[in-house]
Formats: C-alpha cells, structure tokens, sequence
C-alpha cells in the first residue's frame, strides 16, 4: 500500500481496497458484455437495443472509473487487467453466440442484476467498516445499475 493522509485506519482502507478491485473486476467484466451485446445484437429490434447497450456501456465505463480511483485514493492499486478481471470476476460467463435481441436482453439483464447484487452488497460492507465515501460510491452505482437493469428488462416483458 502506499502512504496516505487519509484519516481512514489502514485496516479499513486494505478491506475497501480489496473490496474495490472484487468490484472493479465485477465492473470491467459487465463493460465487456455490454460492448459484445451492442456489437452482436440482431433482430427486429437491432438499432434500439445496439444504441440502448452503448448507452449503458458509457455509464459502466463511468462506474469502472469510479471504483478503480477510489482504491487508488485509500493508497492501493487499481488491480484491472484482462487477466486479472478474468480470473476474478464473479459474473457469470456471457452467452457467446446470443444474436437474437432476446438472447442479448435475457444475457445483459442477468449480468446487470447480478452485478447489482454485489454492488448492494459492497455498499453494506463499506458501511460496516465506517467508510461511507465508498458506500456512496457504491449507492451512486447500484442507482444507475438498476436504472439500466429496467430498461433492459422493459424489451421483454410486453404482453401479447
């Protein structure tokens, strides 16, 4: 760990930062899925959905951020690269060969809740270890991951 000034006791700050790269590794994972569903995406309802998965995309990349600078902030690494997301990431395995728009909403909309579980999750241990910048960032997150999770969930649940 590096130094910091921070007023956080080191013990706090390397269970955030752990908690951090879990997240970060969560988070890189679902910005991957969400460009190959917007790449691979087919069917009558190809533009709507390409446009709605780069949509949520650019907000993930936005919560990659977000997590990744909060570890480096409490004097630890942000530990994101292919093959340690790979390793680490806690999302299930994307269906690779989804091309139907209902494939890819079934797929995303998985990942999003999943994810959003253990954002939720993050939230409640940031906050029992006394760290309520983190349980924020983790708030400000799960906000947005359910915004999302609706809106990809909206494409399947017409009634005929």
């Amino acid at each position: 760990m590096f130094g910091t000034k921070n007023d956080l006791s080191e013990s706090t700050r390397v269970r955030v930062i752990e908690l951090c790269n879990a997240r970060l590794a969560d988070a890189i994972d679902l910005q991957t899925q969400c460009k190959h569903a917007h790449w691979n995406v087919k069917g009558p309802n190809f533009i709507a959905l390409h446009e709605l998965f780069d949509k949520i995309n650019e907000d993930v990349e936005d919560y990659i951020d977000l997590i990744a600078e909060r570890a480096v902030q409490l004097g630890g690494v942000a530990e994101g690269t292919a093959r340690i997301i790979a390793k680490r990431s806690a999302l299930s395995e994307y269906k690779i060969d989804a091309a139907d728009g209902r494939d890819h909403v079934e797929a995303l909309g998985s990942a999003l809740a999943s994810f959003g579980k253990s954002v939720r999750k993050a939230i409640d241990a940031s906050n029992e270890v006394n760290d309520a910048d983190t349980a924020d960032i983790f708030t400000e997150i799960s906000r947005g991951v359910d915004k999302w999770l609706w809106m990809v969930e909206s494409h399947s649940q017409a009634r005929s």
